[in-house]
């Protein structure tokens, strides 16, 4: 499905996080009807599924402290001049004293201060926010039908890429499957295409772990397995 440019740029803030408040929640209800905007996320967040964000901290080195502190001290400490120049002394004095000016630069300072800070802040966020594992769901002809992302934190999530048709009465139930011999297990239940958490509480979760969609009764399987036809499935990956 296509998207209006501006929607999908909006669909990439969000993915990057740069939302917050009622615009986020207001993109989030959007959301939750709208199969498009859902593809839109899902493929913002392939694209920048690859991005590591591993990098570790670096401490400085207390030698190097030492430096910083000692050309600070030097840079503030008076120095006298060779040559007396009382007009250049008076237009640094005026500088010097104009209290606008540091007012203003200090509070430049303060704005460049939190942004630096927000935008680390929106970083560490992000990070959290990256999907450790994606499975793209497939359809019998290879066409991306949903994508379900896990987070470090626990969370698993279903994303539909495409409008699924559910016939009158009937409901899409998603199941996993990590073990044949223990069989697959329903994760969750809904009556259309839409975002959607998975409930996975106590389930193991690792790669090459099997996702599916299928069609049964608007209750759920009756067997507590899948009995109606598959409408996607696909395996989940480590992102890179």
């Amino acid at each position: 499905m296509t998207l209006e440019p501006d929607r999908e740029i909006l669909a990439g803030e969000y993915v990057l996080g740069l939302l917050d408040g009622a615009e986020k929640a207001s993109f989030e209800r959007q959301m939750t009807d709208d199969a498009a905007l859902h593809g839109a996320v899902a493929r913002w967040q392939t694209r920048l599924a690859p991005i590591d964000a591993t990098a570790q901290p670096a401490e400085p080195s207390p030698g190097l402290w030492q430096r910083i502190e000692s050309g600070l001290a030097e840079a503030t400490s008076p120095r006298r001049s060779a040559v007396r120049r009382p007009g250049l002394q008076s237009r640094l004095a005026q500088w010097w004293n104009n209290l606008p000016l540091w007012r203003g630069a200090a509070l430049a300072g303060a704005a460049a201060a939190i942004l630096l800070a927000v935008g680390l802040v929106g970083a560490l966020d992000r990070a959290r926010r990256q999907p450790l594992m994606v499975a793209v769901l497939l359809t019998d002809t290879n066409i991306a039908a949903a994508v379900v992302n896990t987070f470090a934190d626990g969370h698993v999530e279903l994303l539909p890429l495409q409008d699924i048709a559910v016939p009158q009465g009937r409901a899409l139930q998603i199941w996993t499957l990590w073990d044949r011999a223990a069989g697959p297990r329903s994760v969750g239940l809904i009556d259309r295409a839409r975002a959607v958490p998975l409930r996975l509480d106590n389930l193991p979760l690792g790669a090459d772990q099997l996702f599916e969609i299928t069609v049964e009764p608007a209750s759920g399987s009756p067997t507590g397995r899948p009995t109606g036809p598959i409408v996607a499935k696909g395996l989940t990956a480590r992102r890179l």
